[in-house]
């Protein structure tokens, strides 16, 4: 599908508002004290602990300079230099305004899209399972396993330890209206995955396969159950980020998802 900057906005709200989510549950909590979700513009800032993947600004700057203010006032109460996250749709006059303040390009992801206007095809022989009480121990083991055995391939901006994975899925089980499931080759947990729904839009998050169990329709499998379930949520579009040039590109590629735009990874220096 063709995205243009109105849809562009469209899809980095939504992920904008689920990263809110993900981390508003933890501000003010024992386990990540200096956790912060803040507003900046139509984007949203967040931060958990030193070295999270949920330090990041999404959604900011996409139709015109930040709030030169907010942003000074951000980055000084900041415990670790800021990270943006920009939609290559955004306006020029904010990666000029990064620039100039010190931002530097570490790398890229790819923002994946499909139209949710037609039905997605059976899931084959892999049974996906929603995610309950009993099941969410094999969820955050069977991630951060299959996290922790990437693939190799792509071009990935970031290298998580075991522990920051660890940290990172226990985080993520705070945010409870996500959708959450397990898949299952021959009654035993190959993979998992989740979901949340924002203003029509299918964010899809979350999705790994154990090593043993790849290159056997897991993803596919995974995508399928959550395609389906966003057009009962009323979704009329689905998104996935990935690393450039990686296999779980190639995987979202053969479901039907195109290439909407990439992501500019901005880090500031000092």
């Amino acid at each position: 599908m063709f995205v243009d900057a109105s849809t562009a906005r469209k899809l980095e709200y939504a992920e904008a508002e689920v990263q809110y989510a993900t981390v508003a549950p933890l501000v003010g909590s024992e386990r990540a004290p200096e956790a912060f979700a803040r507003r900046l513009g139509q984007g949203v800032a967040t931060f958990v602990r030193a070295g999270s993947p949920f330090n990041k600004v999404i959604g900011g700057g996409l139709t015109g300079p930040l709030d030169e203010a907010a942003l000074v006032d951000l980055e000084r109460s900041s415990p670790e230099p800021l990270r943006f996250e920009l939609c290559t749709l955004a306006a020029p006059e904010t990666f000029a305004q990064l620039s100039a303040r010190g931002y530097q390009l570490v790398g890229f992801e790819n923002v994946l899209a499909q139209a949710l206007d037609s039905a997605s095809p059976p899931p084959g022989d892999i049974r996906i399972e929603p995610v309950h009480e009993g099941t969410l121990a094999a969820f955050r083991r069977v991630l951060v396993e299959a996290f922790a055995h990437a693939d190799g391939t792509g071009v990935v901006v970031d290298q998580f330890t075991r522990t920051i994975l660890e940290q990172v899925f226990d985080d993520s089980l705070a945010a409870r209206e996500h959708r959450r499931y397990l898949a299952y080759r021959d009654d035993t947990i190959a993979g998992g995955a989740s979901m949340r729904v924002h203003d029509g839009v299918a964010v899809l998050t979350g999705s790994a396969t154990l090593p043993e169990h790849r290159r056997h329709g897991v993803q596919a499998a995974l995508l399928t159950r959550r395609l389906q379930d966003a057009r009962t949520q009323g979704a009329q579009l689905a998104m996935i980020t990935t690393a450039p040039g990686s296999q779980s590109q190639a995987n979202v590629t053969k479901a039907g998802f195109s290439l909407a735009y990439a992501r500019a990874v901005l880090v500031r220096n000092g």
